[in-house]
């Protein structure tokens, strides 16, 4: 299919001081948006000006939130090129999420290639200073006018672009976690696999929960024993015990990070020893009293790596590597954020240039 192009012709201002770019809050000038309609499929690909969608109150989203979405971003190179990272992952999770929430799947292919059109039509968006990008928002949504439950047969699949900074503002500073006992955020046979928008809002009361005792984020138990770890916040979660890195392995309630598989792939490639199994609270409690647990730290597209310098447990207060950034954390860091802002040679092959 052709992407159709209509350029704006009243471009925004662009912020004129990237160092105090916050994360979410400025859209750049164009959109991709595409159609749904059973009988048609998928068609009419176009990239037009940013611009509200006029839905009907009666739209089957704001009823049912038949919707999902996926994150990636695009960075600027020191040579002044635009590069991704591992978007054909993002794009083939996107089909996950379409099979378990009923929404017919995308060509991911055209979908890359639609992400790579409207970053070129944006490219002057493309911050340049150091720890900026440029996040990429892909997601789908049911638009049938219809007070029904029932899965859509009229959907939109639309992508907007937003200039960014550092996820936390201070950067990547060890946070303080809280283990939610009360609330679950997924159970397996549900949707927690999956990048459904509800997911997030599940978990808001458990962020709330958090916050109210000093704390920054929710790290979450499973649902059904409520003993084994799951997931910090929104994001996969991993610790160094006893020399082994250890994150929960995929039972069907976890996201299948991007972040979570480079972070694999790259500690493997250095020699760690890295296990993915189950791992409950009371065993990292124990780690904890034994002085085996040396680093925690969270990973995502938006923050990369969040290291962890506590956890509260009930009464259990655990300081992790004295509230410092651990050297596998930072290691970790300084080598993903190298590639894909190409200051490190790309030596697994993740990234993709977007022609000039």
């Amino acid at each position: 299919m052709e992407i159709k192009i209509t350029k704006t012709t009243n471009p925004k201002q662009k912020p004129a001081d990237q160092s105090k770019l916050s994360f979410g809050k400025y859209y750049t000038d164009h959109m991709f948006i595409m159609n749904y309609d059973e009988g048609q499929g998928w068609h009419d690909p176009r990239i037009v000006p940013y611009a509200p969608f006029e839905i009907d109150p009666a739209s089957m989203v704001l009823h049912y939130a038949q919707e999902l979405f996926e994150g990636l971003k695009a960075y600027r190179t020191d040579d002044g090129s635009i590069q991704l990272f591992r978007p054909e992952k993002n794009m083939a999770r996107m089909n996950v999420s379409c099979e378990r929430l009923c929404i017919p799947k995308i060509d991911e292919e055209f979908a890359i290639e639609a992400i790579k059109t409207l970053v070129k039509v944006d490219e002057d968006w493309v911050p340049s200073l150091p720890e900026t990008s440029l996040y990429i928002r892909p997601y789908i949504f049911a638009n049938d006018v219809h007070i029904g439950v029932h899965p859509a047969k009229h959907l939109i699949f639309a992508i907007i672009l937003s200039p960014v900074g550092a996820y936390y503002p201070n950067g990547i500073e060890p946070v303080k976690i809280f283990v939610e006992q009360k609330y679950v955020r997924a159970v397996i046979g549900g949707t927690g696999f999956t990048k459904a928008g509800a997911n997030y809002a599940i978990s808001l009361k458990g962020q709330e929960e958090a916050e109210a005792q000093g704390y920054i984020q929710t790290l979450w138990l499973d649902g059904i024993e409520r003993k084994y770890i799951e997931e910090v916040g929104s994001m996969n979660v991993f610790f160094k015990i006893d020399g082994e890195i250890v994150t929960p392995s995929l039972e069907g309630s976890i996201l299948s990070g991007i972040t979570r598989m480079s972070i694999i792939e790259l500690l493997k490639a250095r020699g760690y020893k890295v296990s993915e199994r189950r791992i409950s609270i009371d065993e990292l409690s124990e780690a904890y009293r034994n002085g085996k647990l040396e680093e925690a730290w969270g990973t995502g597209t938006a923050a990369v790596i969040s290291p962890i310098g506590e956890l509260k447990y009930g009464d259990l207060v655990m300081p992790v590597n004295n509230g410092e950034i651990g050297e596998v954390s930072q290691m970790l860091y300084d080598t993903l954020t190298g590639i894909q802002w190409g200051k490190l040679k790309d030596e697994f092959g993740w990234t993709v240039k977007i022609d000039k």
